[in-house]
């Protein structure tokens, strides 16, 4: 019983996608409005995981890029956008 929750916590750890560090944090910066459908990072309004926005270029999604570049890519904003 113990072998198997272990092998269980295990599987669900590595399913759960990559976790950043704090150093690559630090490298990197939320960019918004640039996702790709079903592409951000995180939570954004009217979902509460990655992966749920539906529209790409939605205002309110981000992704983590490099930092200092997302203000270089078309659409990219620091701060969430309205509307």
């Amino acid at each position: 019983m113990k072998n198997a929750l272990l092998l269980a916590s295990a599987v669900a750890f590595a399913v759960s996608g990559p976790v950043m560090t704090a150093a690559q944090a630090a490298e990197n910066e939320k960019c918004y409005g640039i996702a790709a459908a079903g592409q951000n990072d995180c939570q954004a309004a009217g979902n509460s995981c990655a992966g749920q926005v539906a529209e790409a270029g939605r205002g309110d999604a981000w992704i983590y890029v490099p930092t200092g570049t997302c203000q270089k890519i078309n659409g990219g904003s620091l701060e969430p956008k309205q509307g």
